[in-house]
């Protein structure tokens, strides 16, 4: 690893302090201890204060409370509680937890509503590494009947693609190997890519859905929760972005749990020539390269120290990780001017022909959504470091979590209790704003400042 030990954490420590300058909030100071007059629904009484799930308000009548209300008496009335509703498989149930917004004057929760994706670093940070500290844990406490498990997983993973005709593992490896210099940068997209491509995309999402800075230079675009006046559909949203972040932080959960359980040894390391025994010849008879921890290969420090588990092939978050953004990229809603598509007609002899082209931007994320797993999943197949079947399991997971992910909910009142201990108030997103056709939007931070800063967008004068 040598130079990569000290670079490759530096990237990825860039890429999180980057992203929060560059989600900055421009239009607040660290210094201004006055505290912004509020028109969410939790300004007033504890049962509509910030339950995370109570009804929506009309715009006219949260401006209504605004212009009631006065901001030096803001403070003094909020409520020491807040209600949050746990969700679980159809049970509900009403839990009080403490409202963190009293500490909102101290200067870490000033330093968060400057840098709000300093939270998201924080997740970010928490669930990667729960999620390596249980790898690790695994890892340390192997013992030589669980690697002859994983043996055994692995070969199993083989004869089932081999009824299913999927085994096509072994002629992808060997087309790379006979190209070196295409197997020398597949190695170190497996190796590289990975983490740092995951911390870009969550950045760029942030950026595009909770940032609204671009609306600034451009007053034409709706903002992401538009008023009742405004037809045209909306763009992404802070819950977007949400909703994917706990969708990595299921993924990891799940595929925790599935490694743990049944380990499976990836392809490289059946080539092992001290296993004795049938098992060992077969499993070598394969002739899997390990191509990434080679002489020659371009192993990482992510993929390649003593609390690192060999033995978590299945399922593959590489291919699961990637997975989700493509779908996200694919299908992140554009604004009305960017997803125009053209109609063109031919007519041939007898037949009239009608085709319908894309707009550019919506064509350039399907491109790049498509492009990305795809070129992630070649990556793990050629380096011999996850199967076919690891990559579909990856997808599989990937897909629970995108559908159960507001499971995590539930674990905000653990939150607020943490807030409350550390004394700290994070920027919060709000059911606020705008209604349209009975359903209401989601919001970022305040939103007595979002009218402020987009007076003219929001149709608020």
């Amino acid at each position: 690893m040598g130079v990569g030990a000290f670079i490759e954490p530096l990237v990825v420590v860039t890429l999180l302090f980057g992203g929060t300058w560059v989600n900055r909030n421009t239009r607040y100071r660290i210094s201004d201890r006055r505290q912004r007059c509020s028109i969410s629904s939790g300004s007033s009484s504890p049962t509509s204060t910030n339950s995370g799930r109570s009804s929506p308000r009309s715009s006219t009548s949260l401006l209504d409370d605004n212009r009631a209300s006065s901001p030096s008496l803001l403070t003094p009335q909020e409520p020491k509680w807040r209600k949050r509703e746990i969700r679980i498989f159809g049970f509900r149930k009403e839990v009080v937890s403490p409202n963190s917004r009293r500490f909102q004057g101290y200067f870490l929760s000033r330093l968060l509503k400057k840098y709000p994706f300093l939270v998201e670093a924080w997740y970010w940070a928490l669930i990667y590494w729960v999620y390596q500290l249980g790898r690790a844990f695994t890892a340390l406490t192997l013992v030589e009947g669980t690697v002859n498990v994983a043996r055994q997983h692995a070969l199993q993973v083989i004869h089932l693609e081999q009824r299913l005709h999927l085994f096509v593992e072994l002629p992808i490896q060997h087309w790379f190997l006979k190209h070196p210099l295409l197997m020398h940068w597949t190695n170190r997209i497996y190796s590289f890519i990975h983490i740092p491509g995951t911390i870009l995309f969550l950045v760029c999402l942030y950026y595009y859905t909770t940032t609204y800075r671009h609306h600034l230079s451009n007053p034409s675009l709706p903002l992401p929760n538009k008023p009742p006046s405004d037809p045209s559909p909306t763009l992404a949203g802070p819950a977007l972005y949400a909703a994917r972040r706990r969708t990595m932080a299921v993924c990891n959960l799940l595929a925790f749990i599935v490694f743990t359980l049944w380990p499976c040894m990836p392809p490289r390391l059946l080539s092992d020539p001290d296993v004795e025994g049938p098992v060992g010849d077969e499993a070598r008879s394969y002739g899997f390269v390990d191509t990434v921890h080679g002489a020659e290969g371009e192993s990482s420090v992510w993929t390649q120290n003593r609390f690192c588990n060999q033995y978590a092939a299945m399922p593959s978050l590489h291919f699961g990780y990637s997975l989700l953004i493509g779908l996200t990229v694919m299908t992140i809603p554009l604004a009305p001017q960017y997803r125009r598509s053209r109609t063109f007609s031919a007519r041939f002899r007898s037949l009239s022909l009608r085709i319908r082209v894309l707009g550019l931007r919506r064509l350039l994320c399907l491109v790049l959504g498509v492009a990305y797993p795809l070129t992630i999943l070649i990556a793990i197949i050629a380096t011999a470091n996850h199967f076919v079947l690891d990559a579909v399991a990856g997808a599989g997971v990937c897909g629970l979590a995108w559908c159960g992910n507001r499971v995590l909910l539930n674990l905000l009142p653990v939150e607020d209790w943490f807030l409350w201990v550390v004394r700290i108030h994070k920027p919060e997103r709000r059911r606020v704003a705008f209604e349209q056709d009975g359903e209401e939007s989601d919001g970022w931070g305040d939103v007595a400042e979002r009218v402020d800063v987009f007076p003219k967008v929001a149709g608020v004068h």
